[in-house]
C-alpha cells in the first residue's frame, strides 16, 4: 500500500491550500485517513482525521479553518485549509490506519510529506 500526497505549496496569509493523499496498492481497507505536520524544531501533531463512515477530529488551531473529507471508492483524503496562517506552515502528511492480510495497522503508513508555505 503506498500513500501520495500533493497540493502543497506557498501561499499568502488567510489564503486557501488543497491536500489530496490518494491510497493505492491490493487487498487493502482502510479505516482512519488523516493528515499529520510537523514544523521546523517542532513535534509532529495531528491536524485531522476521518473515519470511513465521515466522522472527524480536528487539532483545536485548526478547527473552523479546516475541512478534512475523504472518497471511499478512490481512497482518497482532502484537507481544505482556508485563512491560513504563518503558524500553518509546515511538511503535512498523510496516513492511513487500515485492513490488510487480516492484520490492522495503526499509524503504519505513510505519504512523502507536502509542504505547505503561508507567507507574504
Amino acid at each position: 500500500v503506498q500513500l501520495q500526497a500533493s497540493g502543497g505549496g506557498l501561499v499568502q496569509p488567510g489564503g486557501s491550500l488543497r491536500l489530496s493523499c490518494a491510497a493505492s496498492g491490493r487487498g487493502f481497507s482502510i479505516n482512519v485517513m488523516g493528515w499529520y505536520r510537523q514544523a521546523p524544531g517542532k513535534r509532529r501533531e495531528l491536524v485531522a482525521a476521518i473515519t470511513r463512515t465521515g466522522s472527524t477530529n480536528y487539532a483545536d488551531s485548526v478547527k473552523g479553518r479546516f475541512t478534512i473529507s475523504r472518497d471511499n471508492a478512490k481512497n482518497t483524503v482532502y484537507l481544505q485549509m482556508s485563512s491560513l496562517k504563518p503558524e500553518d506552515t509546515a511538511v503535512y502528511y498523510c496516513y492511513a490506519d487500515l485492513l490488510r492480510g487480516g492484520t490492522y495497522y495503526t499509524n503504519n503508513y505513510w505519504g512523502q510529506g507536502t509542504l505547505v508555505t503561508v507567507s507574504s
